[in-house]
């Protein structure tokens, strides 16, 4: 029987500015990492006399999101380097990204990333957590779940 756990879960980002890692260990919240393509990968049209054709799609875009629990120091690391980034087209959306689980041989590849905006800042009863989101060329590959050699 296979056993998944967050333990297993790295992340890391780097770009212009800096290298940070954001997986275990790095304040998670509870919701995570999310990685989503951006598009189909298919459209799928329909003839007059009923025949399909399939149409693939060559858009490898998409989005890793990671959510940080507000007190995690990690959200002001990633504030400095979006900061920096953001302060020049020369630095936007140079960064790389790899979200893997060991346990799984997991790796989702993220390059030429850039992030989607600063996440909304929210004050409340209870602690809530930062949502960072970035935005670029995707390929996701994953494992048998068995551990990776």
């Amino acid at each position: 029987m296979a056993t998944y756990s967050f333990k297993n879960v790295q992340c890391s980002i780097t770009g212009p500015g800096g290298s940070i890692p954001l997986g275990q260990g790095a304040g998670e919240a509870e919701e995570g990492i999310t990685t989503a393509m951006d598009e189909d990968k298919t459209s799928t049209s329909t003839g007059a006399d009923g025949a399909i054709m399939h149409s693939l799609h060559a858009g490898q875009t998409g989005t890793i999101t990671v959510r940080l629990l507000k007190t995690s120091p990690t959200n002001a690391l990633l504030n400095q380097l979006y900061q920096v980034q953001q302060a020049s087209s020369a630095l936007w959306g140079q960064n790389q990204m790899v979200v893997s689980d060991n346990a799984r041989g997991d790796v989702i590849s993220g390059a030429q990333m850039a992030f989607v905006k600063h996440p909304d800042v929210v004050y409340s009863k209870d602690g809530n957590f930062n949502e960072w989101v970035f935005r670029g060329l995707v390929v996701m590959l994953l494992g048998t779940g068995s551990p990776a050699a």
